[in-house]
C-alpha cells in the first residue's frame, strides 16, 4: 500500500481492535445516534404533517403499512448490514485486496437484488394490504404510500449497502451528515408537496424516496473520492462466486432475521387493525415515539456488528467480550431514563401528531409507551448481542432470534389481541424482546468458544 493510502486509511477510518472498548463504542456509536434519530425526525414530521393536515384516517393508512415496511425494507437494511461484515472483518486483517473484491461483489449482487425485489413487491403491495385486513376506511391511503414506498427500494439499497461499508471501515460520521441533509430535504418536501401542492399521503412518500435518494448518491460519490483503498485493482471487480456465496451467507440471514422479525409485526398489525382505525393511529402514534427513543439501541447493535467484525478479523475475543457488556450497560442506564421520562410525560408527547381533542388516541399511545419502556433493557439485549453475533460471522444463528421475536407477536396477535383487545398489543414487543434474549445470551458465548476454536 503506498503511503498516500495508508495515510488516508488512519485519517478517515477507525480501527477498533485497540484502544479502550467503552471509549471507542461510545465514539462510533454518538455519530450513529445522530443520524438515526434525523432518520426517526424526519419519519415524526412525516406523521406530524399527515396527522395535522390530511387527518386520523391518514394517519392511521400511513400507519397500517409500519409492520409491512419494516418486513420489506428491513430485509433491505439487514441485508446490506451482512454484506458489509467480510469487509469489516478484512479490514480487521488487513487484507485490502480482499476488502476490494468483496465490495466489488457487493456491488455486482446489489444490483440484482435490488431489480428483482422492487417488481416482486410493487405487484404484491395490494394483495399483501388485503391480506392484512386493512380497514377499508383507510386502505387507499396505505397504498397509496407503501407503494411509491415500495419503488424506492432501489434507493433504500443504494443508501444503506454505501453508508455499511462506509461504517466497517470505522467511519461512522459521513453517513449522519448526508442523512441529515436528507431529513431536512424530507422535511421540507413534506411541507411543499401537501401544504402547497396539495397532494395526499403520496406527498411525504415521494419525498423519502428522492431524499433518501439523495443520501445514497452522496455516500457513494464520498466513497469513491476520498477512499482510495476503495479504488480498484486490475481484476478486482470480476463477479466471484465464493465470494458472492459467502456474502450472501452473511447477508440474507441478516435481511431475513429482519423479515421474519416483522412477520410477526405483520400478524400483530392484522389484529391490531381488526379494532379499528382509533387502535390503529394509537399504536401508529406510540411507536413513532418510542421508535425516536429507541434511536440509541439501533446505534449500539450498528456499533457492535463493525466492532465484533473487526475484531474477529484481529483474532481478538476478549475485546468483543468487554464490547458486549460495556454497550449492555451503556444502553440499561439510558433505559431506565427513558422510561421514567416516558411514563412521567408520554401523554403529552403524541398531541404533537394529532388534536388534543383525540384524547382516547392519546391515551392509548400513552398506556402503549409506558407498558413498552419498562421492557427497554431487554431491547438493548437484543440489538446489541444479536448484532455481536452477526458481526462475528454467525448470521444464521442470529435469525433464530428473530423467529423468537416472530413467534412471540404472532402468539400476541393470534390469541391475545382478539381476546383482550388494545393492551394485549401493548405486550407484544416486551414479550418479542424477552423471548430473544433467552436465545440470544447463551448463543453468543458458544460462538465466541466456536470461533476460538
Amino acid at each position: 500500500m503506498s503511503e498516500r493510502v495508508q495515510e488516508e486509511k488512519h485519517s478517515l477510518m477507525k480501527d477498533m481492535t485497540s484502544g479502550n472498548p467503552t471509549a471507542l463504542i461510545l465514539g462510533f456509536a454518538i455519530p450513529m445516534l445522530l443520524g438515526t434519530l434525523f432518520q426517526q425526525f424526519y419519519s415524526m414530521v412525516d406523521t406530524i404533517i399527515v396527522g395535522r393536515l390530511l387527518g386520523v384516517d391518514a394517519l392511521a393508512g400511513v400507519g397500517s403499512t409500519g409492520a409491512v415496511n419494516f418486513m420489506i425494507n428491513g430485509f433491505v437494511i439487514g441485508t446490506c448490514s451482512g454484506f458489509a461484515i467480510p469487509v469489516a472483518q478484512r479490514f480487521g486483517a488487513q487484507d485490502f485486496s480482499g476488502l476490494r473484491r468483496y465490495v466489488a461483489n457487493i456491488i455486482w449482487l446489489t444490483l440484482g437484488l435490488a431489480a428483482v425485489i422492487t417488481v416482486i413487491i410493487g405487484f404484491l403491495t395490494r394483495h399483501i394490504l388485503t391480506a392484512m385486513n386493512t380497514p377499508a376506511s383507510i386502505f387507499e391511503y396505505a397504498y397509496q404510500y407503501i407503494f411509491i414506498i415500495f419503488l424506492g427500494i432501489p434507493v433504500t439499497f443504494l443508501y444503506n449497502i454505501t453508508a455499511s461499508v462506509i461504517r466497517s471501515l470505522g467511519d461512522a460520521r459521513t453517513p449522519v451528515y448526508f442523512l441529515i441533509l436528507a431529513a431536512v430535504l424530507n422535511i421540507g418536501l413534506d411541507c411543499i408537496s401537501i401544504g402547497m401542492l396539495g397532494f395526499s399521503v403520496n406527498g411525504p412518500a415521494y419525498a423519502t424516496v428522492i431524499s433518501q435518494g439523495v443520501a445514497g448518491l452522496l455516500c457513494l460519490l464520498y466513497m469513491v473520492r476520498k477512499f482510495p483503498i476503495l479504488h480498484f485493482r486490475h481484476g478486482e471487480e470480476k463477479p466471484d462466486g465464493e465470494r458472492m456465496l459467502n456474502l450472501l451467507s452473511m447477508g440474507l440471514p441478516m435481511g431475513l432475521q429482519y423479515s421474519i422479525t416483522a412477520i410477526g409485526s405483520v400478524i400483530l398489525q392484522t389484529a391490531v387493525n381488526g379494532l379499528g382505525p382509533i387502535a390503529v393511529a394509537s399504536i401508529t402514534a406510540g411507536q413513532r415515539v418510542s421508535n425516536f427513543v429507541c434511536c440509541v439501541f439501533d446505534s449500539l447493535g450498528a456499533t457492535m456488528a463493525t466492532y465484533a467484525g473487526q475484531n474477529v478479523g484481529a483474532m481478538k475475543f476478549d475485546r468483543i467480550r468487554e464490547g458486549v457488556w460495556s454497550a449492555t450497560k451503556i444502553g440499561s442506564l439510558y433505559s431506565v431514563l427513558v422510561c421514567a421520562l416516558l411514563i412521567l410525560f408520554g401523554g403529552e408527547i403524541p398531541k404533537i401528531f394529532i388534536d388534543a381533542k383525540e384524547t382516547q388516541v392519546i391515551a392509548n399511545a400513552h398506556l402503549f409507551l409506558m407498558i413498552n419502556s419498562l421492557f427497554y433493557i431487554p431491547l438493548v439485549i437484543v440489538n446489541v448481542w444479536r448484532f455481536a453475533i452477526q458481526g462475528m460471522g454467525f448470521s444464521g444463528l442470529a435469525v433464530l432470534a428473530g423467529v423468537c421475536e416472530m413467534l412471540a407477536r404472532g402468539l400476541v396477535g393470534f390469541f391475545f389481541v382478539p381476546a383482550f383487545g388494545f393492551i394485549a398489543a401493548c405486550f407484544a414487543s416486551p414479550l418479542a424482546w424477552i423471548f430473544a434474549d433467552a436465545f440470544l445470551m447463551p448463543c453468543f458465548y458458544r460462538c465466541i468458544k466456536k470461533r476460538q476454536c
